[in-house]
């Protein structure tokens, strides 16, 4: 999968495919046309770079029925010659999320593109899930069949089948499946639900990893190996190291986080960063400086998971580094620093937004931090990470800061946030965004009466404006 190329934040396409509330107003202002291609553009090509914490369906769906959008485009890209070539689940993911928001608001056309879809699609599994979700259970049962017949009656084809059924993310239709009373169905899934269950039962009973008795030693030999082909073991390898060392075996560890092998040496700093030991810190910064990329990074991860007071006053005199510990001295005093700490949190700030961009990692703690620490300085990067930002997370994030350090912010970028596509965003701007625009109470009414709505949007409207929002 390719990164979305995203258009300039000042488009019409660039607003949309950042879930940004001004695309939505500007959709309904642009010439119908114009607005349905950017649309469909961003259903059809995902843009967001990471679709496990960004949202973007809602948001979508309810811009298609404002603008009373048909569906020939999505029917065109769901069932076109890719799909049979390309079964990547990101190419049809969102634009079938969108169709199951559009069920839920009464769509027939998109229930109907989701049965089909579950018949003859590749990505026919996010199909299955949206319908369990909206589908009655007679469009459901009728499934049954067609969906079975993807799996042959062959050893092969029920082991598939098993699996399947195991994994599930919506058990729903497998459950009024195995009711039916046919053999072909009803008998068959049953037997898939139990192989499934056996299964499972029989990988508990097989246990990998530690065991009672275990040595500090075995432990980091267990966490070696793990590394050596490709699984990271240093965090239940540090758990491990809780559960069988003793007071004389640190002086064993610490020598394995100073110099031990790499797998040793990252469950050996996670350990003593968990322990609070006094010689952490150095062995951490030693690390950094002269291990492996691997220990390096683990260092980096274990000074980030430290709480006390000691890993902040080390992060004041770590922040100018320009390395991974400077980066991640700064998001520890972003986090956990104290208001003294204003100025070198607003440093970091503002050069990670002039040597990385508007959608580097390190942002997030950073403009948390800002917020956190009232920095009012800050609000001028705010408002441009805002703005140009690709993440609606990361924006989410930013709205909270500047609600907490821009007294423009209720008057401007919060009522244009009721229209976000993250849920997050909506809630702060209904706790913020200023009445006397018209727009903010026709908004919050239909919010408030949405029943696709997140439940802590409509709470906050009605912490606000009382039992009687709907009515404002």
């Amino acid at each position: 999968m390719f990164d979305p190329v995203i258009a300039p934040s000042g488009t019409l396409l660039g607003l949309l495919q950042r879930g940004r509330g001004d695309g939505t107003l500007h959709a309904l202002a642009a010439p119908r046309p114009e607005a349905l291609a950017a649309l469909n553009h961003c259903v059809l090509s995902d843009p967001r770079h990471d679709w496990q914490v960004e949202n973007r369906s809602l948001y979508y769906a309810r811009l298609y029925l404002d603008l009373d959008g048909g569906l020939d485009e999505i029917e065109a890209h769901l069932f076109s010659a890719e799909d049979v070539l390309d079964a990547d689940e990101h190419r049809t993911g969102l634009a079938l999320a969108v169709l199951g928001h559009l069920a839920s608001y009464g769509r027939q056309d998109a229930l109907g593109l989701l049965r089909r879809y579950a018949v003859g699609g590749a990505n026919w599994g996010w199909a299955l899930d949206e319908l369990a979700l909206r589908d009655d259970d007679a469009g459901l049962r009728g499934l049954a069949e067609p969906v079975l017949a993807r799996f042959p009656s062959t050893p092969e084809g029920d082991a598939e089948l098993a699996a399947t059924v195991r994994d599930a993310f919506e058990p729903r239709p497998w459950r009024l499946w195995a009711e039916d009373t046919r053999d072909a169905v009803g008998a068959r899934v049953r037997a898939a639900q139990e192989a499934g269950s056996f299964d499972r039962w029989q990988r508990q009973l097989r246990p990998s990893g530690p065991r009672p008795g275990w040595s500090v030693q075995a432990v980091f030999d267990w966490a070696q190996e793990g590394l050596e082909r490709g699984a990271d073991l240093t965090l239940p390898a540090a758990r491990c190291l809780g559960a069988v060392a003793g007071p004389d075996d640190r002086d064993t560890i610490v020598e394995a986080a100073r110099a031990g092998a790499d797998g040793a040496r990252c469950a050996a700093l996670h350990y003593l960063t968990e322990s609070r030991d006094p010689r952490v810190l150095d062995l951490i910064e030693a690390a950094v400086g002269a291990g492996s990329r691997t220990v390096a990074e683990a260092a980096v991860h274990a000074f980030e998971r430290m709480c006390g007071p000691e890993a902040v006053d080390r992060a004041r005199g770590w922040v100018h580094r320009p390395d991974a510990l400077g980066a991640a001295a700064a998001g520890v005093l972003a986090c956990r620093g104290e208001a003294d700490d204003a100025q070198l949190v607003l440093g970091a700030l503002r050069e990670c937004v002039r040597s990385e961009g508007p959608d580097a990692p390190l942002l997030r703690p950073l403009v948390d931090g800002a917020g956190r620490l009232g920095i009012g300085c800050a609000a001028p990067v705010l408002r441009h990470l805002y703005r140009e930002t690709a993440s609606s997370e990361l924006r989410g994030r930013t709205a909270r800061a500047l609600a907490a350090t821009d007294p423009s912010f209720a008057a401007g970028f919060a009522v244009e946030c009721l229209w976000d596509c993250e849920e997050t965003t909506r809630e702060v701007a209904a706790q913020y965004a200023e009445l006397v625009d018209a727009r903010v109470a026709e908004r919050l009414r239909r919010l408030a009466d949405d029943p696709a709505e997140e439940a802590e949007v409509q709470s906050a409207i009605h912490n606000r404006m009382g039992p009687d929002a709907p009515a404002i």
